[in-house]
């Protein structure tokens, strides 16, 4: 008895595995610090969490070698940082204004309460970014609008689909280093 559910147990570990199409790595920080002053003892509880997920895809899925390649993929970075102090948690998430940099160009992005606004070299408006459920990003420009995110180097990235090709095409700001 004991042999089929070790055996049972083992067929549904095993399809687990095969099943699994996106490499997520989690990272958990937590800062306690304890303040004392004349009303008391305070403790400040700090809790960063550093999501990277990453999907998995083969670059030959339809052939029939057994040993297949993965394609590069975008990582995906969500951070996000709670603080409780007496029993009471906020939620902080990251800032992501700086300056960007596209074909030369330079870029302004914003923070704007719950979105960001990016700028061109001239003061100009030239697109919005909308935060998802997700922590991903709707980026909304005059004739454009598409699918965003922050990787882990903090460069801002767009997927864009092309619906005369039927492609996905990747546009890359990289942050500028000041």
């Amino acid at each position: 008895m004991k042999i089929i559910i070790l055996g049972m147990a083992a067929f549904l570990f095993s399809i687990n595995i095969q099943a699994q199409k996106k490499n997520i790595k989690s990272e958990v920080k937590t800062n306690i610090t304890t303040i004392k002053d004349s009303d008391g003892n305070k403790q400040v509880i700090q809790t960063k969490e550093i999501e990277e997920t990453q999907s998995v895809e083969l670059k030959d899925a339809n052939s029939k070698i057994l040993n297949k390649d993965i394609k590069e993929s975008p990582v995906e970075v969500t951070a996000t940082t709670k603080i409780t102090e007496n029993g009471i948690t906020k939620l902080i998430n990251v800032d992501r204004s700086a300056y960007y940099e596209l074909d030369g160009m330079k870029y302004q992005v914003a923070s704007d309460k719950s979105s960001y606004t990016m700028f061109s070299t001239d003061g100009q408006k030239s697109a919005i970014l909308r935060k998802t459920s997700n922590n991903n990003y709707i980026y909304k420009a005059k004739d454009n609008t598409s699918y965003g995110y922050f990787t882990a180097n903090g460069n801002l990235v767009l997927e864009n689909y092309d619906e005369a090709t039927d492609t996905v095409s990747i546009t890359t700001y990289t942050i500028a280093k000041q």
